[in-house]
C-alpha cells in the first residue's frame, strides 16, 4: 500500500511517440467508482490487475493507491461485471530526466483525448517538461478514468 503523488497533463502534438520506449493497449473497468475508494480493473500487456485508489487530496496531486495482480481471465470475467463505460487506450512510455511520462491516447467514447501522467516521490519534485507537454490538469475531475467511464469525452 502507498500513497501514489501524480501530476496529469494534457498534451498539445503527437511528439511524444517518436520518443516512446514502449506502447501497448489497456482496458479497464470500474466495479465502484465511489470517490473514496474506486475500485478498478485492467487488463495491460496479457496481465490482469484489481486497484483500489482513495480520494484524492493536495487538489489532486496525491492519494493512496493498492494494486494486486490477478488472472487475466479472473480480469476479463471482472470486467464483464463492471459499471457501465469500459475505457480504452493505448499507453506510450516515455523517458524525461530521470522520470517515466506515460501518455494515454484514448479510443472510443473518448477518441481524442491525449493525457499525461508522471508519478513523483514528493509533491514539490522538480522534473523536465517535454515540448509536447501541454496544459496542466491535475486535480481536475474530468480526466479521471472514473470520470470518464461515466462522462465520456466525446460529449464534453
Amino acid at each position: 500500500m502507498a500513497v501514489e503523488i501524480e501530476r496529469k497533463f494534457l498534451v498539445k502534438s503527437e511528439a511524444f511517440k517518436q520518443d516512446a520506449l514502449t506502447s501497448y493497449s489497456i482496458k479497464q473497468g470500474f466495479l465502484n467508482r465511489d470517490p473514496e475508494r474506486t475500485v478498478r480493473v485492467r487488463l495491460k500487456r496479457g496481465k490482469g490487475f484489481l486497484t483500489i485508489k482513495g480520494k484524492s487530496t493536495d487538489g489532486g496531486l496525491s492519494r493512496f493507491e493498492w494494486e494486486t495482480e490477478i488472472n487475466p481471465k479472473d480480469a476479463e470475467a471482472l470486467l464483464q461485471r463492471c459499471e457501465k463505460g469500459i475505457i480504452y487506450k493505448t499507453r506510450y512510455e516515455l523517458k524525461s530526466g530521470h522520470h517515466i511520462f506515460e501518455v494515454d491516447v484514448f479510443h472510443g467514447e473518448n477518441e481524442g483525448l491525449v493525457v499525461a501522467e508522471i508519478e513523483l516521490q514528493s509533491a514539490d519534485e522538480a522534473f523536465i517538461k517535454p515540448e509536447w507537454l501541454g496544459e496542466e490538469v491535475t486535480g481536475d475531475k474530468r480526466y479521471y478514468n472514473s470520470y470518464l467511464s461515466q462522462y465520456p469525452f466525446k460529449d464534453w
